[in-house]
C-alpha cells in the first residue's frame, strides 16, 4: 500500500537500486501506516504494516526493532509478505517454487524471521501443498 507512492520506474527497475531508491523504498512501511491511521477498523493491524520489515536480528526497518521487541503480527506478516514475494513475478528475479521459497525462509530463521514463526508457517505450508496428492501443486513444490 505504501508503496503506491513509490514512482514506477524504481518498483519496476531491473536492475540493482541506487542508495537513494533504496532509502525510498524503505519508507514504503511509515507511508503505508500513515495511509491506514486514518481507517480506525484497521487500528489492530497499523504495528503490522510499519513493522512488516524489521528483522529478528534487528537489522531490518524502519526503526531497527529486533526479537520480541517486533510486534508477533509484524513478526507473521513478515515471512507471509517475503514468502509471497519470492513466489510472484517481480522484474529483477524469477519467481521461486513453494519448496525453493519455504527453504529460503528456513535458511533466514533465526536472522531475517522468528524461529517460531517460521516453524508455524513451515507446519502450515507442509499441511497446505505437501500432503496433497493434486500434482500440479507437487510439482510447486519442487
Amino acid at each position: 500500500m505504501g508503496k503506491l507512492g513509490i514512482n514506477e520506474e524504481i518498483l519496476l527497475k531491473t536492475e540493482r537500486l541506487t542508495q537513494e531508491e533504496y532509502q525510498i523504498i524503505k519508507e514504503h512501511p511509515v507511508e503505508s501506516e500513515s495511509i491506514v491511521k486514518s481507517m480506525e477498523f484497521l487500528y489492530t493491524v497499523l504495528a503490522a504494516i510499519r513493522h512488516h520489515h524489521e528483522r529478528y536480528d534487528g537489522m531490518g526497518y524502519p526503526d531497527g526493532l529486533r526479537g520480541e521487541g517486533v510486534p508477533l503480527n509484524a513478526r507473521i506478516l513478515a515471512v507471509a509478505d517475503s514468502f509471497c514475494s519470492m513466489t510472484s513475478h517481480r522484474p529483477y528475479c524469477r519467481e521461486k517454487t513453494i519448496g525453493e521459497a519455504l527453504e529460503e525462509v528456513k535458511r533466514c530463521s533465526g536472522t531475517q524471521f522468528d524461529p517460531e514463526v517460521v516453524k508455524a508457517f513451515e507446519h502450515l505450508i507442509n499441511e497446505r501443498f505437501l500432503e496433497t496428492d493434486i500434482p500440479e501443486i507437487k510439482a510447486l513444490m519442487s
